[in-house]
């Protein structure tokens, strides 16, 4: 694998990271964050590592310059890196793939995020899922289960985005772009 390059897709997934997570989140989308789509992307085509790395530069940068809460959430970010880059060393990140590594990321991220949200914070993050997490609480729910089915109600839907959308843009790189990566399955040609 090229270093270079892998540096610079690297530094460019946090940027797409940081910017699609930002735009979302001024939009106000419910459901979808794309805040992970550089790093799943990155896992794809260079692997666990990078992916985990693409993951925590992204939260810590995201931390330093807007808001510090987003920080502990790289043990979040980090994971989805090495799921997927493990998967995809494994699997031809084809669309049932990229669905079912949505899914189990849907279920991996909140496994992970909750107990972050709920030990650090008290279960408020200041995100669009705190008003549902404070409805379930006096509702009479467990300050886990609160803080979980909002957010396990949200990466069903972004987690599972997002991989659909890397397996659909993977086809359209060029091959010497994907034969810079470290996927095995990348350094031929792709399937149509």
């Amino acid at each position: 694998m090229n270093r270079n390059f892998a540096l610079t897709f690297s530094a460019v997934c946090v940027v797409v990271n940081l910017a699609l997570g930002t735009f979302v989140q001024m939009l106000h989308i419910p459901l979808i964050f794309l805040d992970t789509l550089g790093t799943i992307f990155g896992a794809v085509l260079l692997g666990p590592f990078h992916g985990v790395m693409i993951g925590l530069v992204t939260n810590v940068v995201q931390g330093i310059l807007t808001n510090p809460r987003d920080i502990p959430f790289a043990l979040v970010n980090m994971a989805i890196g090495l799921v997927v880059g493990l998967v995809a060393k494994r699997f031809r990140f084809t669309l049932p793939v990229a669905v079912a590594t949505g899914l189990t990321l849907a279920v991996i991220a909140p496994l992970i995020g909750t107990p972050i949200a709920v030990w650090i914070y008290g279960g408020l993050t200041g995100g669009g899922t705190d008003l549902i997490f404070l409805w379930l609480l006096k509702s009479g729910n467990s300050i886990f289960t609160s803080a979980f089915i909002p957010r396990i109600t949200g990466n069903l839907v972004d987690k599972v985005a997002c991989s659909v959308l890397v397996a659909l843009i993977l086809p359209r790189l060029a091959p010497r772009t994907l034969a810079l990566g470290n996927n095995p399955f990348l350094k031929g040609t792709v399937e149509k």
